[in-house]
């Protein structure tokens, strides 16, 4: 548990987190590998889980009718993987798939979201860390569908 709290304390994500904090963390953590290829999940399952991504590069994806899987954004080390696990319904928006061996910290939402009823410092700490995420995956949503119109497709 203290070489997670390590990982965990490294990460950018965590990065100024209160040490007390990462302790609490810790306890909703594990190690997940996913190999190549693999789905780690895919729009409309249930959000139970975040990660943070150790190593390997990750593809989010959203699906048309018309053009099948459409990549929103390459997730790499040092970034954060799914947010849906914060805000009612709890539901994925997007497909999550392993691009080459990946490693992550995986976290259980119901775990985290228990923890931040407990402390609202953690829970305001880790909103105010989520949201950045929350915008720079809207804005590469909104900037890679500019990209499909103008390609007329």
């Amino acid at each position: 548990m203290e070489n997670l709290a390590r990982i965990l304390a490294e990460h950018p994500f965590m990065k100024g987190l209160e040490p007390k904090y990462i302790e609490l963390l810790v306890g909703c953590a594990s190690n997940v590998r996913f190999d190549p290829e693999a789905f780690i999940f895919r729009e409309g399952e249930k959000a139970d889980q975040f990660f943070l991504i150790r190593q390997g590069r990750i593809a989010l994806a959203i699906h048309s009718e018309i053009h099948g899987p459409i990549t929103i954004q390459t997730l790499e080390k040092g970034d954060i993987l799914g947010w849906s696990w914060l805000a009612p319904p709890y539901y994925r928006h997007f497909d999550a798939q392993a691009l080459e061996l990946t490693r992550v910290i995986a976290f259980d939402g119901k775990c985290l979201r228990t923890k931040c009823q407990e402390d609202k410092n953690l829970g305001y700490e880790l909103l105010m860390r989520m949201v950045p995420v929350m915008g720079r995956r809207l804005e590469a949503t909104r900037l890679k569908l500019q990209d499909v119109f103008k390609a007329g497709h």
